[in-house]
């Protein structure tokens, strides 16, 4: 399976973790690149932030529209059905830019995994089944699709795991987010949730917060 397209920011020293970090629905890896500047990491930090790109096709809630996409979405809505062979495909991708870089010498324990909207649900189903441990998983205004047919790693299941969520989301409803974290603590897992007055975007306070969980979990003075 060919890798994805990245953009690849790396720090001024030798990497010794990376952050993965999936864009939501008709976007690009961009989008989030914009992000770092905000994050005030120390100028030392030794941490490459992957932003993959999504790849293009129709999407049925579109109007059948051709956009970057982790997976088509057939209807919106509390149900919000979709193409989960696609999912599982896209979690594939990513798992295999994991591989890529414990191949480059980062440690699968240095390793985050984030996703917004769309790829943080791609995000929750490759951190919780990748069979190494991972540092973190960070889920920004998103939801668990697979929630019901996952097979958590040994590996993973003491996986921390951040969940943030706008409380005026009309995208992906607040309840969504919660829901994903009910079902998150069902598989014996312990996330951490967040709400913040915004809708589905991100918004100062929570960069703050991304900011110190990211330092806080890749021990990063």
């Amino acid at each position: 399976m060919p890798l994805l397209d990245c953009v690849e920011v790396n720090p001024r020293v030798k990497p010794t973790a990376t952050v993965i970090w999936l864009h939501g629905l008709g976007s690009n890896g961009h989008d989030f690149e914009a992000i770092l500047p905000e994050l005030k990491l120390p100028a030392n930090a030794p941490v490459r932030f992957i932003f993959p790109h999504a790849p293009s096709m129709p999407v049925t809630v579109n109007g059948g529209m051709v956009m970057p996409a982790w997976y088509d979405i057939l209807e919106m809505g509390l149900g919000r059905k979709l193409d989960k062979a696609q999912l599982l495909e896209s979690s594939q991708k990513i798992a295999g830019l994991i591989d890529r870089e414990r191949a480059r010498g980062i440690a699968s324990d240095r390793i985050i995994l984030a996703g917004f909207s769309q790829g943080g649900a791609v995000a929750y189903q490759t951190a919780l089944t990748y069979p190494h441990p991972l540092a973190g998983l960070l889920a920004l205004s998103t939801y668990f699709p697979t929630a019901k047919r996952v097979e958590v790693s040994p590996a993973n299941q003491e996986l921390p795991i951040e969940v943030m969520h706008g409380s005026y989301d009309p995208v992906v409803l607040p309840s969504l987010g919660k829901a994903a974290v009910d079902a998150l603590e069902a598989l014996g897992l312990q996330p951490h949730w967040r709400l913040y007055p915004m809708e589905h975007q991100v918004c100062l306070q929570q960069v703050e917060d991304i900011a110190s969980w990211l330092k806080h979990t890749l021990q990063i003075q």
